[in-house]
């Protein structure tokens, strides 16, 4: 049974988790890397490291060293457009804690970690004392996703069914912060 550290991404961290996130973009999402959606994945440390309310925190194999899996958090908001304008204006920046880039490599899934990475994140978010709010979307297609959202969360809008021609595709949820 392998056995993992979770912790707050350090300098040495970073080359890994970016490797995880390009990987789940390529394989689970089949975009592939897209400079509008994607610029804090090849460069991670200003949109989650060096700002203090964002944090990005990895899953370390303690067997080989390597990253397993990701989650960050930032204080922005989704942004209008792409997304509905009711939830740009019911999660505004500064006071919504999103939780972003959700990746565990597929030969380590099934072993808790992105529900340990996440409960690590709410904790976070707690502990800021700044956020009202818990917002985060997701691909249907991504393998488990919907599962542990539903989970831990409630789905707000399926750009499937509510929005026309079926929106991006993409489903939004709110999780509790208490």
């Amino acid at each position: 049974m392998r056995e993992y550290s979770i912790r707050e991404a350090t300098a040495a961290d970073i080359d890994g988790a970016r490797a995880v996130m390009l990987d789940a973009v390529y394989r689970d999402f089949g975009t592939g890397y897209v400079p509008r959606w994607h610029a804090d994945i090849i460069d991670p440390v200003p949109f989650y490291v060096t700002p203090a309310r964002h944090t990005l925190l990895v899953a370390v194999d303690e067997h080989d060293g390597t990253v397993a899996a990701t989650a960050a958090l930032d204080a922005r908001g989704p942004a209008h457009p792409p997304n509905p304008g009711w939830l740009a204006e019911r999660f505004p920046s500064g006071e919504t804690a999103q939780l972003r880039r959700v990746y565990v490599r597929p030969e380590h899934r099934r072993r808790g970690l992105a529900r340990q990475l996440v409960d690590r994140l709410l904790d976070f978010a707690r502990t800021d004392g700044g956020y009202r709010s818990v917002y985060l979307h997701t691909y249907p297609d991504s393998p488990a996703a919907m599962g542990l959202w539903k989970a831990l969360g409630k789905v707000l809008c399926d750009e499937r069914e509510e929005m026309p021609g079926g929106g991006s595709g993409v489903v939004h949820f709110e999780l509790p912060l208490a």
